[in-house]
Order: structure tokens, then sequence, then C-alpha cells
């Protein structure tokens, strides 16, 4: 049985990795980090990774970029492998992560769902074939409480895109000041915050006469939980490296 130590624990996403955890056999929660220390049920929380207790396996981090940092130099200085399921890194702070990485073995993804994942393959796919006689635009709605805009996923969509055409899209956030018409190396990324809203994102290819809209809802939180939880546990064991999801869905 793998012990797992979550930061943010009591964040939305982790009480929702609690909860998944609570049900199953191969893990179960060892300590949690937030910031103020006690106890979440029967789980220590403490408020700096240097009071972690020992015997942890692996680290999944839903918190900010900046205590993602100080977690990431604990991992790597107790050889304990980490998933990043934080979004909103810098540049600076992406460096960062790859050189922990050099050490110990990170899972860096801006989402943990399988479906976000297939979705962004499906959507390579569909920017080859369609090439520029199509305009691309990503529409992301999010709850009101999600401090980042576009979200995570709506930029893992993009250059997932950008990564598979020959000719890289110029990402535009923003058209009201723009007045001319819309170039074809554009691509457009557009929030929406409301309400309760888990995660939604829609890829919309247009041509001429005709839309193709390729899209993706999260019900809840769960599907997060669930695969950062998988996540987790293919990281136990394995090499220093940077990993991603298409390492889990390969392996």
């Amino acid at each position: 049985m793998k012990q797992i130590i979550i930061q943010g624990i009591r964040g939305k996403m982790g009480r929702a990795l609690c909860e998944r955890i609570e049900g199953r056999q191969d893990c179960r929660v060892l300590a949690g980090i937030d910031l103020s220390a006690g106890q979440e049920g029967a789980i220590p929380v403490v408020s700096s990774p240097s009071d972690l207790p020992a015997g942890g396996d692996v680290v999944i981090d839903f918190s900010a970029p900046e205590a993602s940092m100080r977690l990431l130099e604990y991992c790597v200085a107790h050889s304990l492998p980490c998933v990043l399921c934080t979004t909103g890194f810098s540049e600076e702070q992406k460096a960062q992560i790859c050189q922990a990485s050099e050490k110990v073995a990170v899972f860096q993804s801006a989402n943990m769902s399988l479906g976000i994942n297939l979705l962004a393959e499906l959507a390579c796919r569909a920017a080859k074939k369609l090439g520029l006689d199509y305009d691309i635009e990503i529409i992301e709605k999010h709850h009101h409480n999600k401090v980042d805009a576009p979200s995570g996923t709506a930029l893992l969509l993009a250059d997932a895109i950008n990564a598979s055409v020959d000719e890289p899209y110029t990402y535009v956030y923003d058209r009201h000041a723009v007045r001319k018409a819309r170039d074809v190396h554009e691509m457009g990324l557009h929030a929406v915050r409301g309400g309760s809203i888990v995660g939604e994102h829609e890829i919309l290819f247009c041509g001429q006469d005709e839309v193709i809209t390729l899209s993706h809802s999260a019900a809840s939180r769960g599907v997060f939980a669930n695969g950062a939880i998988n996540v987790a546990l293919f990281l136990c064991g394995k090499p220093a490296g940077l990993y991603t999801m298409r390492d889990l869905l390969e392996d």
C-alpha cells in the first residue's frame, strides 16, 4: 500500500482526493500540507513540507505555483516523486521544475483527466488534416473562484496543437481593441468564469460553411482526483525524469 502526501489537502481537490483514496486498497493518505496545521479527519496536516512525517512514497500537489516550488525542494532533498497538478507556472518556475526532474521523478500535467488528454490527441489530428482552411478557437469555462485565465488545460490543448503543425499559431486572448480581419495564423483562447462549473473545454475548427467542435465536460472533480491517484501510483519507483500523461497512456 503506497503512502500518499497531499499538498492542498483542505482545498476542493484535496478533499476529493481523500474521498477517492479512502475507498482504495492500494494506497492511503499519510499526511497533508496546507496553510494551517492540524487534522483533516484522522489525517495529520502540516503547514510546511519540512514538518512531514517520514514514510511517504509520493506527493500529489494541488496548490499554487509558489507552494509547488517549495515542495519540489523538499522532494529533491528526500528523493520523493512528485505529481504537479497545479497550473499557472511562470517560465522561471517551469525551468525549476525541469531542474528538479533531473534528480527525482516529476509528473506534470495541466489536467489529470484521461478524456482531456485524448481530446488533445484528437485536436492534433484535426489540426493537421484541416490545415489553415479552418480557424481554431478554444473556449474554456470554469467556476467563479478560478484565478488563472486562460486555464492551464486550454493552454495544454493549444500547445499540443501548435506542436503538431508546421507553422505555429499565435495565441490571441482578447479582440475588443482589434479592428482588422482575423489572421489565419491566429488561435483564439477565451475564458468564461461563472457559478460552479467544474471544467468545460471546446475546440472549434471553423471552416467555410461548417464548424467542427471537439469538446470535453467534467461532471465532478472526481475525474481529476482519480487521474491524479493513478498517476501517483504510476510514478512510484520511476527513475528521475519529467513525465507526462502520454507516458502513462503508453505504459
